[in-house]
């Protein structure tokens, strides 16, 4: 008996891993797919973050469908639904090795639907397939092993899931071309279907499983499966809207990308388990941060970019979990699973289309974000801070509400006083004491939902959400596809910004043609359209990509041919049509404006048309990476005549892009140099030189495959021109392979 009952035991162990083996490999697969897809598009779609968020929108829906699915097949027994998948499995090989379709973005097309039309016909019948794994593997295990709890396997699925997602940018991407991690990626797949089919041989007989079809537990009602997704919904729609800040500050590269996905994905793991121990730390720690930190991203503080970030992922993680805690507690029995999951995926892919397609819509700034934080107020779980507190909010019905009524005057009154009080009693620093007065409100209102939320909501206005508003109100703020501009007007000066990055700066009055910023005369720019006649005569072409606030174009001369490629319509309205700036009417009114992302049409473009092309784009705070690979190089150099000049602005807070541009001009035969230039300031910060009084540090790269046009643009001796600095062993970018860790700053 005893040996029996050890081999029994035995095998049981074996067909636990087994399954655990089986939802491993296939979530690994399913998040390992996302930056890798994500990454094959940039050459075709360019590097916005809202890219990102359309291949999110995409995968949630598939996740949906791929829940669904399970859920549906749950109607069959077991073995049958092993037969149905495994077909569905074979199916969907058809589209291996896995990839993008050979297919470019029409000039006229609308990103926000293309985007995700492009990534589904793409990869959709491998993810969605891919995608059933961890319900059905889940309750195949429970009927397998005779009604085991399945629910823990869901955290090991979200490591797999968490695995894949960081091993791309830290394992896959560095060592691994795009061809070779379609292998890989085609590799795993055949894997995952062995594992599969191993499992379906541990299902019972039909006769046998008959039994687990039918459903033993009592249905949920329709409060609890609205309860399921709301709780969802917020870290679903946070988790797009931190992966926005993230990737429009510093790079829409797939490092970042997979950073808040990662930690969304993560939670699942922590909060799909029994802890008392977690409940009560979430309880207490989770309010306190939401109420001190919500705000920080919503002030906006440019100068503390990393400490924004490193905010912003740590509540996105806390909120995930304590929502996603919150989840678990609220499960329904083993056998109602997949329903659940199916709920569960119907919030997340919601809140993907609130943050990633309604919000840029319906608002003019990110007020997807402040509103997440505030639902999720209303949501995680709470205790009181201290027991004196307790005390004093115990009691129920008309003496609680007029309780959280007093508190609700209070703040009232302290953001009116605030508010109203520039120069007075408060002095300056008016927004930071009245922060603080509703914060200390806040603290000693969790545990009382609604008084909490009431003083989280202040907080919210005081600290950033007052001053956002007032922009909107004043239609200062564009938002479109590719991200928030904001048209800042002071007293002698216009400023536009993307996001938190400067765009551009325009003087009022006289000197109004007066180029500023990144683009002053003695810059590289500035020099290089200055020696333009000289080199290429009165009727040089001249092309610049990325329009900006069309600053450049005051460098135009009678009789040049001029061109810019904009990705976004919204910035040509602002710079153009709008009134706002007036670089392009006062200078180049009829400069030939082309939308559309600038590689892609540069393709279009007629061989040899151009004698420079300046290469400004920016989103945000760095050059899309599909732009500095190998392959871009070469279609500038198709582009230019034979002694055309390119000049590559690679000012960065982020990354050093020197080696990236020095690899390229190494391969394609181009003779380089760079200009590091600063305007001169005095010792008191005022610039030297009174033109320069707006100018900013910037760096460009000048580059020509004819070494007499790279002579003779850094021919003063005062200008300080220097080749390139090549890093060894480091591997360049193409379309095929690129990594941002070698050149993070």
């Amino acid at each position: 008996m005893n040996e029996t009952s050890g081999e029994a035991a035995a095998a049981g162990r074996g067909r636990h891993w087994l399954f655990v083996a089986a939802i491993l490999a296939g979530s690994f697969l399913l998040f390992l797919v996302q930056p890798m897809v994500a990454r094959m598009a940039l050459p075709k779609l360019g590097g916005a973050p809202a890219v990102w968020n359309s291949a999110m929108l995409v995968y949630q829906a598939l996740l949906l469908g791929g829940y669904a699915y399970a859920h549906w097949l749950g109607r069959v027994p077991p073995r049958m639904q092993a037969a149905v998948h495994l077909g569905v499995l074979a199916v969907a090989a058809l589209w291996l090795p896995i990839g993008m379709m050979a297919m470019n973005l029409p000039a006229d097309a609308e990103p926000a639907l293309w985007v995700p039309w492009l990534f589904g016909a793409s990869i959709g019948p491998l993810f969605f397939a891919i995608a059933a794994q961890a319900p059905l593997i889940q309750r195949w295990y429970s009927v397998a092993t005779h009604g085991r709890d399945p629910y823990a396997l869901y955290a090991a699925s979200n490591i797999g899931s968490f695995g894949g997602l960081i091993a791309y940018p830290l394992l896959v991407e560095p060592n691994m071309a795009l061809k070779a991690q379609s292998w890989l990626w085609t590799g795993g797949y055949v894997l995952v279907f062995l594992l599969v089919g191993a499992c379906a041989l541990m299902l019972p007989r039909r006769a046998q499983g008959e039994v687990h079809v039918r459903h033993t537990s009592p249905a949920p009602g329709w409060k609890r499966v609205l309860h399921w997704i709301v709780l969802s919904f917020v870290p679903s729609g946070l988790m797009l809207a931190t992966t926005t800040f993230l990737t429009t500050d510093i790079v829409a590269v797939p490092l970042l990308w997979v950073v808040p996905l990662g930690l969304y994905l993560l939670s699942f793991s922590l909060a799909f388990r029994e802890s008392a121990l977690l409940d009560e730390i979430l309880a207490k720690f989770t309010p306190v941060v939401l109420l001190l930190f919500g705000a920080t991203l919503i002030a906006g503080h440019q100068d503390y970019a990393y400490f924004n970030a490193l905010i912003g992922v740590v509540l996105l993680f806390l909120v995930s979990v304590a929502c996603h805690s919150r989840m678990y507690q609220l499960r329904p029995a083993p056998d109602r699973l997949t329903g659940f999951y199916l709920a569960m995926s119907v919030g997340g892919a919601l809140g993907g289309v609130f943050s990633g397609l309604i919000a840029p819509i319906v608002f003019d700034w990110t007020y997807e974000y402040p509103l997440l934080i505030l639902a999720a107020g209303a949501l995680v779980p709470q205790t009181f801070l201290l027991g004196a507190l307790r005390r004093f909010w115990s009691g129920e019905g008309q003496a609680l509400r007029i309780k959280i009524l007093g508190v609700a005057l209070v703040v009232a009154v302290i953001v009116a006083y605030g508010m109203a009080d520039p120069k007075g009693l408060l002095g300056p620093r008016r927004d930071q004491l009245t922060f603080l007065a509703v914060a200390a409100i806040g603290l000693a209102s969790i545990g009382q939902r609604w008084a909490f939320v009431v003083a989280l909501a202040a907080a919210l206005f005081v600290f950033g959400g007052r001053q956002s508003i007032q922009i909107s109100l004043e239609g200062a703020r564009t938002r479109s596809y590719f991200g928030v501009y904001t048209v800042a007007d002071l007293s002698d000066q216009r400023r536009l910004a993307h996001g938190t990055t400067l765009h551009g700066v325009q003087l009022k009055g006289e000197q109004a043609r007066q180029p500023t910023s990144y683009y002053l005369p003695r810059s590289g720019i500035g020099r290089a359209m200055t020696a333009a006649p000289g080199l290429y005569g009165p009727a040089a072409r001249i092309a610049v990509v990325g329009l900006g606030t069309g600053t450049l174009a005051c460098y135009a001369r009678p009789g040049q041919h001029w061109t810019f490629y904009e990705i976004d319509p919204a910035v040509v309205r602002l710079s153009r049509d709008s009134g706002a700036f007036t670089f392009l009417p006062l200078c180049t009114p009829d400069a030939r404006m082309v939308v559309g992302d600038a590689r892609l049409r540069i393709a279009e473009a007629p061989a040899s048309s151009l004698d420079l092309l300046a290469l400004d784009a920016f989103s945000s705070d760095a050059v899309p990476m599909h732009l500095l690979t190998r392959e871009a190089f070469a279609a500038y150099g198709r582009i230019l005549a034979p002694n055309g000049l390119l000049m590559v602005h690679i000012s960065n807070r982020f990354l050093d892009l020197e080696p990236v541009v020095a690899f390229a001009a190494q391969q394609g035969g181009w003779h380089a140099r760079l200009l590091n230039y600063g305007p001169d300031r005095d010792a008191h910060g005022k610039p030297v030189n009174p033109g320069e009084r707006e100018g900013t540090t910037s760096e460009w790269i000048a580059l020509s495959r004819d070494p007499g046009v790279i002579g003779a643009l850094t021919a003063d001796p005062g200008a300080h021109w220097r080749a390139l600095t090549a890093r060894p062993g480091f591997p360049g970018w193409t379309d095929d392979y690129a990594s941002i860790v070698a050149v993070l700053r």
